[in-house]
């Protein structure tokens, strides 16, 4: 069994996220075999609102951010870090929208914001654990 069909796709619908198939050739160039993802969901670029929607997938070992252009509609790969190369990691549940917003700085330097909005509180801190769990386990 795959990386894909053992954790991601499991991921997604814990998440209620709809995938394309298209992501999945580039989780699999991106996500070892071995590494199970905890957390995937949509999110937005605080900084950048028009820059399209992204999908977040968050592993034991990786950070995974895969962009969908908003004119049109290809796929990119946004971020592909490994979290020992991470610093400065944080994330602020915002409950009255309800979201998550979690910012990281990446090895080259430049800091990351992603906004990740939830249909319900209980799904904010279900997500927040799962970061809890992984950045300060």
């Amino acid at each position: 069994m795959d990386v894909i069909s053992r954790t991601f796709l499991p991921a997604t619908t814990e998440a209620g996220v709809v995938i394309p198939s298209r992501h999945l050739p580039i989780v699999e160039r991106c996500v070892d075999a071995d590494d199970d993802a905890v957390l995937v969901a949509r999110c937005t670029r605080p900084e950048a609102p028009l820059s399209g929607d992204h999908l977040l997938l968050l592993t034991r070992r990786r950070l995974v951010v895969i962009q969908k252009t908003p004119v049109l509609h290809r796929l990119r790969l946004h971020l592909n870090a490994n979290l020992r190369h991470l610093s400065n990691v944080t994330w602020r549940p915002d409950l009255t929208r309800p979201a998550l917003e979690m910012a990281a700085t990446a090895v080259d330097g430049v800091r990351e914001r992603f906004r990740m909005k939830f249909a319900d509180t209980e799904a904010v801190w279900r997500f927040e654990g799962v970061l809890r769990d992984v950045f300060l386990a």
